[in-house]
């Protein structure tokens, strides 16, 4: 028992089909390539490049953690990039909540540590050179 060849094989002696040709009943070789789509097969292509911004977004959150109003800084430029390309922009917007965060957490830590020194040099600058307890602690003034 022999099966019969399909219908749209080709009968001896006819020629085979070009090897770069579309077949006549391909419905997708009527219809143009979408735009900013290369030909197909075409060498020396790149790859379509990222948004501006992508990669900022991606130290600014990095640095946020880093040096926060540095990465702060960055990241809002980052937002603005992305905003006018109309690309996400989740990673710059962590790295603007991030950036913020830690830098008011600086600027808090950098106030207590002024307000403690000053506590200290003005108790010493009130006392004069020395060792001094006072209320059950103990200040070495030089």
């Amino acid at each position: 028992m022999t099966n019969p060849p399909p219908p749209e094989a080709s009968q001896p002696g006819t020629p085979p089909p070009a090897w770069n040709s579309t077949p006549a009943n391909d419905p997708a070789a009527a219809y143009p390539p979408p735009p900013g789509a290369a030909a197909p097969g075409a060498y020396g292509q790149t790859a379509p490049a990222s948004p501006p911004g992508r990669v900022l977004s991606i130290v600014g959150l990095v640095l946020a953690f880093l040096l926060p109003p540095i990465g702060l800084i960055l990241s809002i430029i980052a937002a603005v990039q992305l905003g006018k390309a109309h690309a996400p922009k989740g990673l710059a917007i962590a790295g603007i909540i991030v950036g913020a965060v830690l830098t008011i957490l600086e600027i808090i830590g950098i106030i207590l540590l002024v307000t403690v020194f000053a506590g200290i040099f003005g108790m010493c600058a009130e006392l004069g050179p020395g060792v001094w307890e006072v209320g059950g602690v103990t200040y070495r003034c030089g």
